[in-house]
């Protein structure tokens, strides 16, 4: 495994024109992917965002990770996403998911699993450029060009297995923790073999967050609040890994003390309500030399590109250390 990718939403502290510089820079420090979070409430515009990264760069894989069906018509999203690919050269992806923080913050609620299901049909259905009968009418979207590869955000097994079934990628999340990404991974294997598909026809990318730091304490506070909304969704999940049965208390107390405009914020206060051993369990925190540890750990499991989420404060130093430090000492089986 030798791809690599970034996540990030755009602050409403920073200026979106920084979107420019930053998209080009992971160009050139070898970055394939870059991933736009779509939260309406305390992000600015995801598709503003993406629109900025594809104009600068060539052959950047540029999508929401992840939208919904839910805050925007399908037929909407299909068309915006469509603008995207013709902007980055046929580079655009669909990230799609239930949503979490941009349903619940328009008053709706989060997508079924049947409602995903039949939502990436419709897209499929939308991609094709055709007149189609949907939604009680006949739809065409005029300026389709293709079929872009529909991505489902994945962390529980209804998810993982729709997305080995229907989907071209799965956007995997939820931990840091070999073990519970293995667990992950089955689920997708059982949709694969259930739709008659190779492993070869999905793309698995794995969503890491990661500090680094020489103080420990400095690294932890600052993924903190990634591991509070982690936790957060996993508190209405059925059915889990064992070994993070424990973990329930900080699940209720993260899901019931959540802010939703603060989401990933570094200065969110519902970030003090996990402990540090599930933060530790969902994200990696430490010296280089640790985080490369738990890196290459990952890197070994059955997946197709890491990425990074990349936190605010000091993105373009946070990306450069990844490209400088992190990456060549992977490659190089440091």
């Amino acid at each position: 495994m030798d791809r690599w990718g970034l996540s990030m939403g755009v602050s409403p502290r920073e200026p979106l024109s920084r979107v420019s510089d930053l998209a080009a820079a992971a160009e050139r420090l070898g970055f394939d992917a870059m991933w736009f979070i779509d939260f309406q409430l305390g992000m600015k515009d995801v598709y503003a965002a993406m629109y900025l990264a594809a104009v600068a760069t060539e052959d950047m894989n540029i999508g929401a990770a992840c939208t919904n069906l839910v805050t925007r018509h399908p037929t909407v999203t299909a068309n915006a996403t469509i603008a995207l690919d013709e902007l980055s050269n046929g580079h655009a992806m669909l990230g799609l998911g239930a949503g979490w923080s941009a349903v619940y913050g328009a008053g709706g609620e989060p997508s079924k699993l049947g409602d995903l299901s039949r939502g990436i049909d419709e897209f499929r259905m939308l991609f094709t450029g055709e007149e189609v009968e949907l939604y009680g009418t006949k739809v065409r979207v005029a300026s389709a060009q293709r079929q872009i590869p529909i991505y489902l955000a994945v962390s529980q097994p209804g998810m993982l297995r729709l997305s080995g079934e229907k989907c071209d990628g799965a956007i995997i999340m939820g931990g840091a923790d070999p073990d519970f990404t293995n667990w992950q991974l089955q689920y997708i294997y059982e949709g694969l073999e259930k739709a008659g598909r190779d492993r070869s026809e999905i793309v698995l990318d794995l969503v890491v967050t990661m500090s680094i730091d020489d103080d420990e304490e400095k690294a932890l506070s600052d993924v903190r609040a990634w591991a509070t909304s982690q936790a957060a969704t996993f508190d209405v999940w059925k059915t889990m890994p064992p070994a993070w049965e424990r973990f329930r208390p900080e699940f209720a107390a993260a899901n019931s003390g959540y802010h939703l405009v603060e989401h990933l914020s570094l200065h969110a206060g519902h970030k003090q309500v996990v402990s540090d051993e599930f933060v530790k369990s969902v994200a990696l925190a430490g010296t280089v030399e640790q985080c490369l540890e738990r890196v290459r750990e990952l890197q070994a499991l059955d997946i197709d590109r890491i990425t990074f989420a990349l936190l605010s404060g000091g993105r373009m130093l946070r990306m450069e250390q990844l490209a400088n430090d992190i990456i060549p000492a992977l490659r190089a089986g440091k």
